[in-house]
């Protein structure tokens, strides 16, 4: 289905430290390999990580957006990639929770710019507070990053439940990383699988899985994209196979745009 709106993807997980933001970073970057105008927003709203994985220093941020000093397009950056970045503030506790008001105003400044992207991508925080399972309903599919770790798996069920029991959600795409083969990827796919389907009765969609790798750490020290630095690993092309998989996924992309599906997810 053509259409001038762009794609929401929400990425999210259980539990911290599974790598959710690099994988954000970097599929950004694969999106835009791709020719599409990618919006980054890191929806991590108390916590800045976005800015330092691209090794930028945003003047301003979403704290300037919701107190009306600033307008969405006044606040979003480029980084030399061509990728559009929200940046979210750092240390501010009160943005950890959004109230009525401020998710009301993240909605009428996306209104005026939906139409100059392709993929929206929201890097929620991790866990299952209401700023994140708000992110998650207003996307078109939400992506759950999970890795062999029995907290880890535990916590994505947590998450999946949540959105599935109070929002209403049934969109889940899973991609497992940091795994050592591709039996461990799998195996750990299907524990997560079975008990969703046991005590929820939805089915996950398998979207990959992406190995672990020593130096996304260094990647992430020289504060550069890992694919950026190495453009031919596995990691790299098994990402760009997710994202490809990603795009091949049909959704229904409504009248609306970004408004109307952070609208849908406001009256939840």
């Amino acid at each position: 289905m053509k259409t001038n709106l762009p794609r929401i993807i929400a990425v999210s997980s259980g539990k911290g430290g599974v790598g959710k933001t690099n994988f954000v970073t970097n599929i950004a970057l694969v999106f835009r390999s791709m020719q599409k105008r990618v919006l980054l927003m890191d929806a991590d709203i108390g916590l800045s990580n976005i800015d330092i994985m691209f090794g930028i220093a945003p003047k301003f941020n979403i704290k300037h957006l919701l107190s009306g000093e600033k307008s969405m397009k006044d606040i979003i950056v480029k980084t030399p990639e061509g990728i559009d970045i929200i940046p979210a503030s750092s240390g501010i506790r009160e943005l950890t929770q959004l109230n009525y008001v401020h998710k009301m105003r993240i909605i009428e400044e996306l209104e005026n710019i939906d139409k100059d992207y392709d993929i929206f991508l929201i890097d929620t925080g991790a866990g299952i507070s209401d700023n994140v399972t708000f992110f998650c309903s207003a996307a078109h599919d939400t992506v759950v990053i999970v890795t062999a770790e029995p907290t880890s798996i535990a916590d994505a069920y947590a998450l999946i439940k949540v959105l599935y029991k109070e929002h209403g959600e049934h969109n889940f795409r899973i991609v497992v990383n940091n795994t050592k083969n591709h039996k461990e990827a799998k195996e750990t796919f299907r524990k997560l699988s079975m008990v969703t389907e046991r005590f929820l009765g939805i089915s996950l969609d398998w979207l990959g899985e992406l190995p672990y790798d020593e130096k996304i750490k260094e990647a992430v020290i020289a504060q550069k994209p890992y694919i950026t630095l190495y453009p031919t690993s596995d990691f790299s092309k098994k990402l760009t196979e997710i994202a490809k998989q990603l795009l091949k996924k049909e959704v229904n992309l409504l009248k609306g745009g970004m408004q109307f599906f952070l609208k849908k997810a406001l009256i939840k």
